[in-house]
Parts: structure tokens; C-alpha cells; sequence
């Protein structure tokens, strides 16, 4: 009987203090910027387990495209979420990288999985820099301009 009491003394403590942390705001500001790690666990995890040789390589899609997430949401996370604005690409590239993953470390792999994963990171690689001239479009062009006149001023003249 002591034993009981002590583990359910232990329970209410436990519970006290995650009241206690929950009212000071500590647990809503862990769980609004770290839940990412609900995505990056799993994603790991996946990894570990192949490299460990307990699953197949077929397990290296999913942890490639949860690990690219969770970075993705990490990033946003941190620099605000009009941050996927520009980023909105990376889910196209989090399925590549899983792909390109299980072409690389399984070697009965399909040729289709590697040209399935190269297709979708050019067309995420594209996305990214069309996403980024539109967003900074102004600022290319101004770098371009300064460039070809910083070219045009430097270049000595030539004697007719």
C-alpha cells in the first residue's frame, strides 16, 4: 500500500507542475515552436531504423519528406510564417529528397524513382527561383543594372 501512495503522490506532483507550468505560459510556448518535433521525431526515426538495418529502404521516402518539413516549419516558425510565401516550393523538394533517398540506398531501386525524384527537384528548383525573382524581381534587375554599369564605366575605351 505505501508503494501506491508514493507513485500517486509522485502522479499529483507531476500534475501540479504541469499545471503550474501551463498557467506561467511555458507549455504553450514550447508547444508553439517546437512542434515541428512531432514531424522531425517520426522523420529520424525512419532514418535510424534503416541505417540500423531494422527496415527497408522504403521507409527512407517518408523520413526524408517529414524531415524536410519539419525544417521547413522550424524556419517558419522562427522567421514568421509569410515565410512560406517563398517557401511553398520545399514540399514539392521534401518528396524529392524522399525519393532520391530510397534511389540511393536501395540498390534494387527503380531507374523511374531516380528520374521521378530529379524531375521533382528541378521542377521545385524552378519554382524556387521564379518564386524569388518574383519576389525580388526589383532588386535582380537593380543588381544587373548597377552591374552593367559598373561593366560598361570600367571597360577601358578603344582608339579609333
Amino acid at each position: 500500500m505505501a508503494r501506491n501512495s508514493y507513485s500517486i503522490g509522485l502522479l499529483l506532483i507531476g500534475l501540479a507542475v504541469v499545471l503550474i507550468l501551463g498557467k506561467i505560459g511555458v507549455i504553450h510556448f514550447v508547444f508553439a515552436f517546437l512542434w515541428p518535433v512531432v514531424l522531425l521525431i517520426p522523420g529520424l526515426l525512419f532514418h535510424v531504423l534503416y541505417f540500423n538495418r531494422s527496415l527497408p529502404a522504403g521507409v527512407l521516402v517518408p523520413g526524408g519528406i517529414l524531415t524536410t518539413y519539419a525544417l521547413m516549419f522550424f524556419y517558419c516558425n522562427i522567421f514568421g510564417w509569410h515565410a512560406t510565401s517563398y517557401l511553398w516550393p520545399g514540399f514539392i523538394l521534401g518528396v524529392a529528397i524522399g525519393l532520391y533517398e530510397f534511389h540511393l540506398f536501395d540498390r534494387n531501386s527503380d531507374r523511374g524513382v531516380w528520374i521521378a525524384a530529379m524531375v521533382l527537384g528541378i521542377v521545385a528548383t524552378i519554382c524556387f527561383a521564379i518564386t524569388l525573382l518574383v519576389k525580388l524581381g526589383i532588386y535582380v534587375i537593380a543588381l544587373l543594372l548597377i552591374a552593367a554599369g559598373v561593366l560598361i564605366i570600367s571597360r577601358k575605351p578603344r582608339s579609333w
